[in-house]
């Protein structure tokens, strides 16, 4: 007996048209390689229904019911870091029986449900909350020459290293373990790179370069305000404003009679707020235009020359616009009412083995 196969629409009705024209159903089930029960069905099909068009099937019943599709619609948002397998065993302890994960993903997919990765935020007490719901109604109202005063300033650490869990390769199946499929990472990371910078509309300063120690007031002042501040506040005039964060070496006393002594302003900076720095999002473009060099940098200063080249060919409308969304940011921030406004981390999802960390 041949293979049992479904027959398209054609050769079905070529079969009645024989049958038609008196040729047996033996011989139309020959003519077709069919078992002969085959054609008497579609011949009986044809009889009573006047077509021989394959009928629906119902398919497999469902392994839940609608009250369970609910259940675990309802489950997964109530609990979002909840997992698959977690909700296989609420169903089971809900209703006694016991359905697979893939069940339970089709059922999340089917509500519009998807298991992604959370964006990242730091986390704010309330003070600070009301602090940066306040500094953003103050500046909301900031017209672009006001800000064209501002001088944003950001470290970032850069490391040969990556450990952000983004990092993603293509293989085949059960392929996990062979060699071109695995990274080596030596327990002990690489040193690393902190550099400091600044940005404002239509300019920015040169990328510094700490090298070794840790960075104090005195550090700053010295390697920072005197050489790359100072001159560029006297480039913008009167109303230039400083912007830097509240890190320690930031506000030491040294640092403090400096821009005192001097005549330098300082923007009054909401604390845990690097969401509202437009040079945040330069780290990430820095990181991955060094991440796409050819060939990319295998060493620290290898890595150094990369992000000195790259910052200083750094195109002015790229600053220019991330200055330019301040209003926007500040508008977000009052629309939530900063309780919920998120922090991009600044990981660059790149093939090779190098990330930034912002501070």
């Amino acid at each position: 007996m041949s293979q049992r196969r479904r027959l398209p629409n054609s050769l079905r009705w070529r079969a009645v048209g024989w049958m038609e024209m008196g040729l047996s159903q033996a011989d139309a089930a020959r003519r077709l390689n069919v078992s002969r029960s085959v054609v008497q069905r579609l011949w009986d099909q044809y009889q009573s229904e006047d077509s021989v068009s394959r009928r629906p099937v119902p398919g497999r019943t469902r392994a839940t019911t609608p009250a369970e599709d609910r259940f675990l619609a309802l489950s997964a948002p109530r609990r979002r870091t909840t997992t698959v397998p977690q909700l296989v065993a609420d169903h089971f302890q809900a209703s006694g029986r016991r359905i697979s994960a893939t069940t339970v993903r089709n059922r999340l997919h089917n509500t519009g449900l998807y298991a992604r990765r959370p964006v990242v935020c730091v986390p704010l007490n309330g003070r600070q909350r009301r602090n940066r719901l306040c500094w953003a109604r103050e500046h909301v109202s900031w017209t672009q020459q006001q800000w064209a005063s501002v001088l944003f300033t950001d470290e970032s650490r850069f490391t040969m290293g990556s450990d952000s869990g983004r990092l993603l390769i293509f293989r085949e199946q059960r392929t996990r373990y062979h060699q071109s499929n695995t990274v080596e990472r030596h327990s002990c990371r690489g040193g690393g790179i902190l550099v400091w910078a600044g940005i404002s509309l239509g300019g920015h300063t040169d990328l510094h370069v700490f090298h070794g120690g840790t960075v104090t007031g005195l550090r700053y002042w010295d390697e920072i305000l005197d050489p790359y501040v100072r001159p560029y506040a006297a480039a913008i005039g009167n109303d230039f404003i400083l912007m830097d964060d509240n890190a320690r070496p930031h506000r030491a006393r040294i640092v403090e009679e400096y821009l005192e002594d001097h005549g330098l302003e300082r923007m009054e900076w909401p604390a845990r707020s690097p969401d509202l720095n437009p040079i945040e999002h330069l780290w990430d473009y820095l990181g991955r235009e060094v991440a796409a060099l050819n060939p990319p940098p295998r060493s620290l200063h290898e890595l150094k020359q990369g992000l000195l080249c790259v910052w200083s060919s750094l195109p002015i409308p790229v600053s220019d616009n991330l200055i330019n969304s301040m209003g926007n940011r500040c508008r977000q921030c009052i629309q939530v009412r900063v309780d919920t406004f998120l922090i991009r981390t600044h990981f660059c999802i790149v093939f090779m083995p190098f990330y930034h960390i912002t501070l």
